[in-house]
């Protein structure tokens, strides 16, 4: 005879052990396939078995797992983040305020939650003689229903390729080739046409410009703006682009070349924070003061650049709504719906901050 509490001791025993979908099939004599079906809300499930295997799970304090939702041959209702391995990490461990990640989940997971799916963040090494084998692997634990890649995946033929074969859902965020997924980025080019316009228009003819790792296609878009604009205005921009990284050691050798010209440039433009940090590193150790001496304007807008002496101002990236857009994209995919024209453009913001300001009178 079971002693009175038995019952409850037994259910809490097997929450402690992690209540599986083998318990629920247990429980309610049915069939495992015949769970998931219920999981999925599958219309072909006699009412009286949906309210058994439901009972069950109500009892036994079953949280649906991915796997259990696969096995109908359902979705998964799980869209897969990728971002590149080796720059995460190191963004994470200078702990320099980047927050590209931060951004892309806000985006992603608001946007998920009002269609019912799951955002999953991986970190894939697009530099890996491997990166097919490793993503192949991720795939095949996770099955996602769709897939966001972010820069320089998203320019990466070996990973989309791979998702083109398989028949995965993707978006390539930063991406405005013509090719499979669906493409979207922030408009580069007017992005930096307008840091070069808000610089001009304060007086500024000498505009440098500190361009990012080339193996980024929105760096080389970056550039172009910044000499359209140039152009467009009558400016010089011979000798006054300076190549870097992305890093902060790059923005310091950039600027240090721009300041060393025979007439020296009055304003810069970083292509992200990070070397916008460098920049004003030299300008400190050279006693320079900002904006009197050197005007200086960042890409970005990370919460580092908020708190800099002076704060900078900045090309304000629409990462968040990048991602959310991608998610939307995604989800028009595997419902069929039509998409819009190729690529998605997403506007970008330019928050004006004490870092800019009309040259000093010669």
């Amino acid at each position: 005879m079971t002693p009175k509490g038995g019952q409850t001791s037994t259910l809490a025993g097997r929450r402690r052990q992690q209540v599986t979908i083998r318990h629920v099939a247990a429980d309610a004599g049915v069939s495992l396939q015949t769970v998931s079906r219920v999981i999925n809300n599958a219309p072909n499930v006699r009412p009286e078995v949906k309210q058994r295997v439901q009972s069950s799970i109500d009892k036994l304090g079953y949280v649906p797992s991915i796997a259990a939702q696969r096995l109908s041959g359902s979705r998964s209702y799980l869209i897969l983040a990728l971002n590149d391995r080796d720059r995460t990490i190191a963004d994470w461990r200078e702990r320099q305020g980047a927050d590209w990640v931060d951004q892309m989940l806000l985006g992603g997971m608001l946007k998920v939650a009002e269609y019912g799916y799951r955002l999953m963040f991986e970190l894939v090494d697009t530099h890996d003689d491997h990166v097919e084998r490793e993503l192949r692997a991720t795939l095949a634990a996770l099955q996602p229903d769709g897939v966001i890649l972010t820069p320089p995946h998203s320019e990466n033929v070996q990973i989309t390729s791979l998702l083109q074969e398989v028949g995965i859902a993707f978006a390539r965020i930063g991406s405005v080739q013509p090719g499979a997924g669906v493409a979207l980025s922030m408009d580069e080019e007017e992005a930096a046409a307008m840091a070069t316009r808000h610089l001009a228009d304060l007086g500024h003819k000498r505009i440098g410009f500190i361009s990012g790792a080339p193996e980024y296609s929105l760096s080389n878009r970056r550039v172009s703006g910044w000499q359209g604009e140039m152009k467009r205005r009558g400016l010089a921009v011979k000798g006054m682009l300076a190549k870097g990284d992305f890093s902060f050691e790059s923005g310091v050798s950039a600027t240090k070349a721009l300041l060393d010209l025979k007439e020296p440039v009055t304003a810069i433009i970083a292509s992200n924070d990070r070397m916008a940090l460098g920049a004003l590193a030299v300008a400190h150790e050279r006693g320079l003061e900002i904006p009197s001496n050197l005007s200086l304007l960042s890409f970005d807008n990370t919460p580092v650049v908020r708190f800099t002496g002076p704060p900078l101002t900045a090309v304000d990236q629409p990462v968040a709504d990048l991602a959310a857009l991608a998610v939307e994209m995604i989800i028009r995919v595997l419902r069929k719906q039509e998409i819009p024209h190729q690529p998605l453009i997403v506007e970008a913001g330019l928050v004006k901050r004490s870092s800019t300001a009309p040259p000093r009178a010669a």
